[in-house]
This record gives structure tokens, sequence and C-alpha cells, in this order.
């Protein structure tokens, strides 16, 4: 695996966040190749990764044993139509957020091997979470698991219409948390703890609410209730939370997410989600 080609048709921050990750894992930079419409972007990552970085769409695909599709989704028409005028052989991955499999095999046809995968940002520090979805062979379903791994856990569904409820709740899902600590952050200012001070004591909080959540091997609802004194300190914030309907506010967040997401996967255009 250390030795495919690996080709990124776009070179942005999830990208890099993937070559970072298979670079670290001992794979040969001079087996990756980018290209990507801003030349700036293309000469910083060749200095930074010593990856070859490419002009043209059609020298990373034909070069490609793996072809990532690391565009926005307002991007990926065009991508597949010049794509479709290219004699190329290998596994195609895409991430564009909403595109559907059955959009591009309309352009590469019915024989591309294809895999659609939905990241998240903590994939840019080696922490993502990757979904991936897949109809292809072994082969190819091995080659997209050692790609995305590189920057963080991976897990597969057998039903891409999962693929909006993954979107709802591990795509946006870091969103979440930092709105959380956002407001943690802003009320504990407010509470006369300095702004630096306040955000040490969220940062480290999360992170180490986190860790406990992978490693003691007991579910959030126990961690909860264990965390939780009767009458203390925290069951009255629970309680307010409660009371202020939170179950059914994120209830109603991830269920607007899946709809969008579903949305934007009819659309002739979508935006990023």
């Amino acid at each position: 695996m250390r030795n495919l080609n690996i080709g990124f048709i776009g070179g942005g921050n999830m990208a890099e966040a993937i070559v970072a990750g298979l670079l670290s894992g001992g794979h040969a930079a001079t087996h990756v190749r980018v290209t990507d419409i801003s030349s700036e972007r293309l000469a910083m990552l060749e200095e930074k990764y010593a990856i070859v970085s490419c002009a043209e769409i059609s020298t990373v695909a034909t070069a490609s044993d793996v072809l990532v599709l690391a565009v926005k989704p307002q991007q990926i028409d065009a991508v597949l139509t010049e794509l479709a005028d290219v004699s190329f052989d290998c596994t195609v991955i895409s991430i564009a957020a909403g595109v559907n499999l059955a959009r591009i095999v309309d352009c590469l046809g019915a024989d591309a091997a294809l895999v659609r995968v939905m990241p998240n940002t903590p994939c840019l520090v080696g922490e993502g979470m990757s979904v991936l979805f897949s109809e292809a062979g072994d082969l190819h379903r091995q080659r997209s698991e050692y790609v995305l791994a590189a920057s963080g856990k991976t897990a597969w569904v057998d039903d891409e219409q999962l693929m909006h409820a993954v979107t709802a709740v591990s795509g946006s899902g870091p969103a979440y948390f930092f709105l959380l600590a956002e407001l943690m952050q802003t009320v504990g200012q407010s509470m006369g703890l300095g702004a630096e001070l306040s955000k040490t004591l969220v940062n480290q909080t999360v992170l180490g609410a986190a860790k406990m959540l992978v490693d003691s091997g007991k579910s959030a609802e126990e961690l909860r209730q264990q965390v939780t004194s009767p009458g203390g300190t925290t069951q009255a914030a629970l309680e307010t939370m409660f009371d202020g309907h939170l179950p059914d506010v994120v209830r109603n967040a991830l269920t607007a997410a899946a709809k969008r997401s579903r949305e934007l996967g009819s659309s002739l255009m979508p935006e990023v989600v």
C-alpha cells in the first residue's frame, strides 16, 4: 500500500490533512501527486511535503492507482466533465459533501471503482472520523481505507442513504462541540474569569471528557450519571438544560443537518455542508 500512486484533485485543507497522515505513516512522497487551481497552494504543498505538484487534472488521473476528488461540491461537475475525457483506471474516492455516487457514475461510467467518503475536520489533527460507502470490490475498499485511516478512524456503511445521518452526526458534529465550548468560554468570562483562563478551563475539560469517552469503555450516559451527584452543582446545570429542552434542540439540529444533506445530494450544484 505504501507504494500506491495516490493523486489528489484539489489541494485544500482536507487533502493536506490526508497527505500529511499518509506521509507520517511512511507513504513515499514521490508517490503522491496533487493538482489545484491555485499555483501558490501547489507550491506550498510541494515545498512542505516534497510531493509532486501537477498543473493538469489528466496528469494526476493517469498516473494514479487511487484518485481522491477533494474539491468543493460546487467544483465537482467541472472536474468530472474533464475526467470524462481522460482514459484512466484506478480507485476513485470522493470526499465532496452531498455528491452521491450516481452523479459520478453519470460522468465516469458504470465501470468506475467509486468510494464515497464523509470525513470531518479533526482529520486536520490526525483524529478524524471518516465514514465510507462503496459497491466496488475488496481491493478498492482496502485502498480507500488505507488512504483515510492515515488521518483518523474509519467506518463503513452498507447503504449510501445512511451518509445523510453520518453527515449530521460526525460530518457536521465538530461544530456542535465548538459551539458549546464557545458558549462555555463566554459565560465563564461573564462570571469573572479571564479570557485565557476561561479558554484553558473549557479546552482541557473538552479534551478530558473526550478522552474518558474514548478510553473508559463506558457509555456517554454512564459517564454523565457518574459525574452527576444528587443535589449537586452538575445536577443543577443538567436540570436547567433539560428544562430548556436541550434533547429536543439537539434532535432537531441533527434532523435539519440530515435533511439539508439530502437536499444537497439531489441538487445539481450543491453547496458546502
